[in-house]
């Protein structure tokens, strides 16, 4: 049987789906389902499905809501594995968010995660309000309610400025990181945040982590296309590109993408081509993602998540584009003009890209 050291950060696509609600803002199951099936695409889209992230709308649910999320997220992934052949594509791994604003709640979620069978647990230590230190309460509580549970898992940091209690620390500093990184079961952080940041975090992994690998999985999405271009700063040379990988630390493990929700296979290519420079098909599937980035963005500011759910039911995957409160949502003419660029998105995938590569639609062809 396997131990925890024995886990390395998984690589690739992680999706952070959306939570699919109704109107009263109650989880609707079969929807929530169909979204992990469509985002899993029998093994051609997401490595990893992460539940009750900031694409959820962690922070605008309530928590049972959340809980529920995270449990048909982590039984519909591994009913997906156990249908895969064995000379088939691999499985994924399901990733529960279970962060909440009480650390009481936040700790009630990691035992809850562990319960149904997560096979990771993201946190976000500067989004808790009653923790003043991030790193003691890894130290402390987290790891007392690991060491007591029937099964422990992997954690993963979360960091994101746009989600952090006190403005004046946006984000987690290396050094605290580099200490929890200490603790056996903290083996990676995801990282929404500039390429300035993100470069402060890939320049220092190596000497995070003492007894193994230290995962860095890149947040703000289309950065990969620069992070691993041939020659960029961050990255350089392929040959450097290789010697930095040799030292266990500098590259990204994988990309966290909340537009791959709807365009998984699309995230998923992109991620292949990144990672290998491939820079012809770097580009071609970055016109295609970048299409859809910019038709996020309505008349009265940035619409990601309502136009995910909005997209997700054009594509008949689900039956609502309800929003929990407090996230924007989509009007008209938006709306509109949002159905309008996500035509164009599909009609650029299909002419631009290899088939296996554009996203099937639940009936099983090509989205139309």
């Amino acid at each position: 049987m396997r131990t925890l050291e024995d886990i390395r950060p998984r690589p690739g696509l992680s999706v952070p789906v959306v939570t699919i609600v109704d109107e009263a803002g109650r989880l609707i199951e079969a929807d929530q389902r169909a979204l992990v099936r469509h985002v899993l695409q029998d093994g051609r889209g997401a490595d990893i499905v992460f539940a009750a992230g900031t694409t959820g709308e962690w922070d605008r649910l309530e928590n049972p809501v959340r809980q529920q999320a995270i449990r048909i997220c982590t039984e519909e992934v591994a009913k997906r594995n156990s249908q895969l052949s064995a000379e088939g594509p691999r499985g994924a791994e399901s990733w529960a968010g279970i962060t909440t604003p009480e650390r009481k709640q936040t700790l009630e979620n990691l035992e809850f995660a562990i319960a149904c069978g997560a096979q990771a647990a993201v946190l976000a230590p500067l989004s808790i309000e009653d923790v003043d230190d991030p790193v003691r309460f890894l130290q402390r509580d987290v790891a007392e309610r690991l060491d007591a549970a029937p099964r422990r898992i992997p954690v993963y940091l979360y960091d994101n400025a746009d989600i952090a209690i006190d403005p004046r620390v946006p984000h987690i500093r290396t050094r605290q990181v580099k200490e929890m990184s200490r603790l056996d079961f903290v083996r990676g952080i995801k990282v929404s945040a500039p390429r300035k940041v993100l470069g402060h975090y890939t320049k220092a992994a190596r000497n995070f982590r003492e007894r193994g690998e230290f995962g860095i999985y890149v947040g703000e999405a289309m950065l990969i296309f620069e992070v691993f271009r041939p020659g960029s700063g961050l990255v350089g040379s392929l040959v450097e590109r290789w010697s930095r990988y040799r030292l266990r630390g500098g590259l990204p493990r994988g990309v966290v993408a909340g537009p791959a929700n709807v365009l998984p296979r699309e995230w998923a290519q992109a991620w292949q081509a990144c990672r290998a420079g491939d820079v012809e098909r770097m580009d071609a599937v970055r016109v295609v993602l970048e299409r859809f980035r910019v038709g996020t963005r309505a008349s009265s500011g940035r619409r990601t998540i309502a136009c995910l759910k909005r997209a997700l039911v054009t594509l008949g995957v689900t039956t609502s584009d309800a929003v929990a409160p407090g996230t924007p949502s989509l009007a008209r003419p938006d709306a509109e003009r949002f159905d309008a660029v996500f035509e164009d998105v599909r009609a650029a995938a299909r002419e631009r890209l290899q088939p296996a590569f554009v996203t099937r639609a639940p009936d099983g062809a090509v989205a139309p």
